[in-house]
């Protein structure tokens, strides 16, 4: 190599990361053989790993997950749904004779627990010494993991696959017999945060990018639906109708699977699959993997959403980067894996199965190609994807609210007049309740996204999610990562909104103080009773039938926004934020106004809104909600 070029090269490699100077990420690479008992609902497994230390720490300990281990009475997963009682999760609980709800968990047959027997496992070809903790297991290094440098283990385990309380497990209420998800000994993350060793109790996973190799041998009368690439489609059923079979002795085939830099690898099995696949133009092959019935009907009609869905999601947040996905019936709901997703298939409409797919292919991007870790962050996986849910489904089902994001907004406010709201950044599986961990990660998290569209404008929005992907993608952000990347693309100064909405509880309430009218203008009184600080749209419609929007900025943000939904757009002087009252003059007449008010495309998620519309002309002036 000539030393312009090496010159080019290193500089083109030094630039890409010196805008990250203290980011490293570990990679995994899986090579598996596993065995299925499906008479029995047991398997063997045996893996190899390839571990990269990328970190500047020297590892003396490795942890790995085994998830199934919380499937069983007394587990932490059971302890949690039992403290919580009424506010638990209903899939996880049933109820008893005085219809109390209780722990599903607490009275599970001991041949259908989750267990996931450690045998043993090496390093480079020595045993090691390890613990099992719950859903962790601690493993005792015999050379310690030098910075910058790779170790391989092995191990051998055997699995009894659970009833089906939480995502995984046997027969699952739809009947699939087999949903393989969090099944294997899972290496955990590290990053300059530490081991993200937390102990599984039902809700959110993280996970380094990985590799994977692996074969499945099962009875020769199921077919597998997984996240991944299928080896051999000619020697199994329902990829290829030229398949033929070669069963060994026991009348089972392997299944060969590999999928790289992904997070996980999951897999579902049944007899009764029907496997059907279409490619999106520009996009991915789509896989459907469900047991074809009435009760499954519309998954016939999911090819033209599902196209249109891609190619918005490619379009406004960032290529999807692996060759297909597969949506496969199984689970308990619907959740996300690397490549795939599992779904519960027999849905009361087509709109609702087209929003389930909708929600949980969206994690594509923001728990995998994104991959922050939801355990301590869910609002930025769960929080961005129903963003994205919402934003595609307003595409391919019409509706006539004023924006995609009106029925969250009061989704919220609803929710905080019971007093029962917690706050954004907690970690995930800590909160008080299954409903206050939904509002604070789904909900919050997707209006951290819609306040920043009403504060910035939602143009300028779509170049931050675009930028976010393309320094980010298949890495690991958090959120001061995003934040960095709405500030340097907006200019604005936006500390003050994500300490407030993430690490609070302070809510939005803005109000119409008073109005004047004079006789040549109208004087407006605006009052701040919140305690959230925000900038504020107020919109006038005219009797000729204009929207005119006065803009006035938060003093902290530092730049205005630029423009938005409304053609006449005009920016007043900041509302410093120590001040509860802000008053303006605008140069329109009573006779010349039918209705005024804040924010007529509802975005601004004031707990109040009853009090931020006027009709003009009213002697009882009245609310005035767009779209209501």
């Amino acid at each position: 190599m000539n030393k312009f070029l090496f010159t080019l090269l290193f500089c083109a490699f030094f630039y890409s990361f010196a805008q990250l100077p203290y980011y490293y990420q570990q990679h995994v690479s899986y090579k598996m053989d596993i065995d299925v008992d499906v008479a029995n609902f047991t398997y063997k497994g045996y893996q190899n790993i390839k571990y990269t230390n990328n970190s500047p720490d020297e590892l003396k300990v490795v942890y790995f997950h085994l998830y199934w281990n919380a499937f069983k009475a007394g587990s932490m997963m059971d302890a949690k749904v039992h403290n919580q009682g009424d506010e638990a999760d209903s899939r996880l609980t049933t109820l008893d004779a005085k219809g109390s709800k209780i722990s599903r968990l607490s009275s599970i047959p001991a041949n259908e627990e989750g267990v996931q027997n450690i045998h043993w496992i090496k390093q480079n070809n020595v045993p090691l010494k390890f613990e099992i903790q719950g859903t962790i297991m601690k493993v005792y290094l015999d050379n310690p993991i030098k910075p910058n440098s790779s170790t391989e283990f092995s191990m051998e385990w055997d699995a009894n696959i659970p009833k089906q309380i939480r995502r995984a497990g046997r027969r699952n209420k739809e009947g699939i017999e087999m949903t393989m998800t969090q099944w294997y000994p899972k290496v955990s993350e590290y990053d300059y945060e530490g081991w993200a060793a937390f102990d599984y109790v039902g809700r959110e996973f993280h996970e380094p990018f990985a590799d994977f190799d692996v074969n499945i041998k099962i009875n020769k009368d199921y077919i597998i639906g997984a996240g991944g690439t299928l080896q051999n489609p000619k020697r199994v059923k329902g990829y290829d109708v030229n398949y033929t079979l070669n069963p060994d002795s026991e009348g089972k085939v392997s299944w060969h699977w590999k999928a790289q830099n992904i997070l996980d690898f999951a897999w579902s099995a049944d007899p009764d699959y029907t496997v059907e696949s279409f490619v999106v133009p520009d996009g991915p092959k789509i896989y459907l993997v469900y047991q074809k019935s009435e009760k499954t009907k519309y998954w016939g009609e999911l090819k033209p959403y599902l196209t249109k869905y891609y190619q918005i999601m490619n379009s406004t947040f960032g290529e999807y980067l692996y060759p297909s996905y597969a949506f496969i019936q199984g689970g308990d709901g619907g959740m996300e894996y690397g490549m795939c997703s599992m779904v519960l298939g027999e849905a009361s409409s087509l709109s609702r199965l087209v929003g389930l797919m909708a929600h949980e292919g969206a994690h594509s991007w923001f728990q995998q190609i994104l991959a922050t870790n939801e355990s301590m962050r869910p609002w930025m996986d769960e929080g961005f994807t129903s963003y994205a849910e919402d934003y595609t489904m307003y595409t391919l089902f019409p509706t006539k609210e004023p924006n995609p994001f009106a029925g969250v907004v009061d989704s919220y406010i609803s929710f905080v007049k019971t007093g029962k709201e917690e706050p954004a950044g907690w970690l995930g599986d800590h909160h008080d309740s299954e409903r206050a961990y939904s509002v604070a990660s789904y909900t919050k998290g997707e209006l951290f996204l819609v306040e920043l569209g009403y504060i910035m404008g939602e143009n300028m929005l779509k170049q931050v999610m675009k930028k976010y992907y393309d320094v980010w993608h298949l890495k690991h952000p958090n959120g001061k990562d995003f934040l960095h990347i709405a500030q340097n693309v907006s200019g604005m100064d936006l500390k003050w909104f994500y300490h407030y909405w993430i690490n609070t509880k302070k809510t939005i309430d803005y109000a119409i103080k008073n109005v004047q009218y004079n006789a040549n203008s109208t004087t407006i009184t605006l009052e701040n009773k919140g305690g959230v600080p925000m900038p504020i749209d107020f919109n006038v419609f005219t009797k000729d039938k204009k929207i005119v929007t006065y803009n006035i900025p938060l003093n902290m943000m530092r730049t205005p926004k630029v423009n938005d939904y409304f053609g006449s757009f005009q920016v007043l002087k900041d509302w410093r934020w120590t001040d509860k009252i802000y008053q303006f003059d605008i140069p329109f007449t009573k006779d010349e106004l039918v209705a005024m008010g804040i924010d007529f495309t509802q975005r601004l998620a004031d707990i109040n809104p009853q009090d931020n519309f006027i009709e003009v002309g009213n002697n009882n002036p009245q609310v005035m909600v767009q779209g209501k």
